[in-house]
């Protein structure tokens, strides 16, 4: 006892090195604990891009002279904007529009060039997608200059005169479905996202892995059940809470931030209804990987992290590099975050939320499959 009253040095460093082994031996903590910081480095020095290029544009045109040709051209020179879509009529670029596929919506009114030698000062009109205003804020702000630079040379050749101050055409610019430019309009419908994806996994990741501490799960097995019945029986009280948790923020969202609801409800509920399951799966998955509750957490937390970054959820989706798209094409909450945006903003029906229910519908078929069998592994 004497002795245990003394500093020892040597205690301390046989202590310090039993946690140096414990922890090499686990390797899912150490792979955390080397695999987080690693990857933020990534994400935030190549993937996370906060004046988003290259942002998909559709060009309705039925005037084809060079003036018009010029407007393209400046549009592509300013490095903003893509031409990905040459609609037809204006119902079709309306279309685009609505479903996504397009960010902006450029209209070249017939008549363009001549109105524009005659002096009639023509407008041009750009329709842009205004649920993500980070994503279009520097694309509207670079419109202008693109346009005088790209029409100065053939304006000069025509006019035969010194260009005026002002230039001799309009640019109307609409902001659809977020006028003002509210970021919360696009940050507050996606929080219920990231909220039900971190409550969904981690709760269902620590609800079993608890079982399995406490050494419950061999009794509730004992139980006349089937591991689907156990399964089913674990996962609706999570649904409930993911349904409610829903409810909160969406009505704090429209009657304390004034976010609007355009769309119908009934088809939000289905499409929460599909992911949440697709975040309970997950956490099955994950829990049958972890050994412990801090596992558990740390990988729910590793999963979190990318949903939150590579989603659109904080950052402009198509701001990121090819390769960190990809990566996000591979999270449900991408598709979710699209799916609730489009019905409160845009008021998006079900045909239109339909290539992002689809993936999402994919994406719970397998991981529930995979959470089904790694289940029945993890009861032998």
């Amino acid at each position: 006892m004497n002795s245990l009253r003394k500093f020892s040095g040597r205690r301390i460093l046989a202590i310090l090195i039993k946690e140096f082994i414990q922890l090499l031996r686990d390797r899912t903590t150490l792979g955390m604990i080397v695999g987080i910081p690693i990857i933020q480095l990534l994400l935030f020095g190549f993937a996370i891009n906060s004046d988003p290029k290259h942002l998909p544009t559709a060009v309705l045109s039925p005037d084809h002279s060079i003036f018009a040709r010029d407007v393209v051209s400046g549009l592509k020179n300013s490095d903003y904007f893509e031409i990905t879509r040459e609609p037809d009529s204006v119902e079709e670029a309306k279309e685009l529009l609505q479903q996504g596929k397009v960010i902006f919506v450029v209209s070249i009114p017939d008549g363009f060039s001549r109105q524009l030698i005659h002096g009639d000062s023509p407008s041009l009109l750009i329709e842009a997608d205004g649920t993500d205003p980070i994503a279009v804020g520097g694309a509207i702000a670079a419109v202008d200059g693109a346009l005088r630079q790209s029409f100065e040379r053939d304006l000069n050749g025509v006019l035969n005169s010194t260009p005026p101050p002002t230039p001799s055409y309009t640019v109307n610019i609409q902001r659809l479905y977020n006028p003002e430019g509210f970021s919360r309009f696009n940050i507050v419908p996606g929080l219920i996202a990231v909220v039900l994806t971190m409550t969904g996994v981690m709760m269902t990741a620590l609800s079993l892995t608890r079982e399995r501490e406490r050494g419950t799960m061999e009794n509730l097995l004992s139980m006349p059940v089937r591991p689907i019945e156990v399964m089913i029986g674990k996962i609706a009280p999570y649904v409930l809470i993911g349904y409610v948790q829903a409810t909160i923020i969406i009505l704090t969202a429209h009657f304390l931030f004034g976010v609007p609801i355009f769309g119908n409800l009934l088809l939000l509920a289905f499409g929460l209804l599909i992911f949440i399951v697709c975040n309970l799966a997950l956490g099955f998955t994950l829990s049958a990987k972890a050994t412990n509750q801090m596992q558990a957490m740390q990988m729910s937390t590793f999963l979190l992290l990318p949903s939150i970054l590579l989603s659109g959820f904080m950052f402009p989706f198509l701001g990121m590099p090819r390769w960190a798209q990809m990566l996000g094409s591979l999270l449900p909450s991408t598709y979710f975050i699209r799916i609730v945006r489009g019905i409160m903003l845009k008021g998006s029906t079900f045909l239109e939320i339909w290539p992002n229910v689809w993936p999402l519908l994919c994406f719970m078929v397998v991981i529930t499959f995979i959470a089904t069998r790694v289940y029945r592994k993890t009861l032998d």
